[in-house]
């Protein structure tokens, strides 16, 4: 094997293990356009149905201030990563059960990994 398939073979594998995608395979601005349905209620009004997500990466699960989580995210005990986002977003219900999000999965793994990509940009 040549040493640049070496050395991107090992790139893949460390993206891999860490959970988190490589920059090269993600649109942060798709993902904005994903998000857009998401706004109807993570936004930054004092009334949001969700909490805002600036800053949601390497925050503990529930414990933004002064939103009202339930039991069920503020004992989820997880801090948010591409991975555990990425199972979150998948399917809800299965990474924290009995949370409140009325949201069942985003299917599209393009639109998911994009979507990641977007929320990391949140700061």
């Amino acid at each position: 094997m040549s040493r640049v398939r070496t050395r991107v073979a090992c790139i893949a594998i460390a993206f891999a293990l860490t959970g988190v995608p490589p920059s090269w395979a993600t649109d942060a601005q798709h993902g904005a356009a994903v998000f857009e349905s998401c706004k109807a209620c993570h936004n930054d009004q004092d009334d949001a149905l969700g909490p805002n997500l600036i800053g949601v990466f390497g925050r503990k699960a529930g414990t933004l201030p002064g939103f009202h989580y339930s039991n069920a995210m503020k004992n989820a005990g997880f801090v948010w990563t591409a991975a555990n986002l990425k199972d979150y977003l998948t399917d809800p219900q299965a990474k924290v059960k009995g949370n409140r999000m009325p949201f069942s999965g985003l299917a599209n793994p393009g639109d998911l990994d994009d979507l990641i990509a977007y929320l990391q940009t949140l700061k």
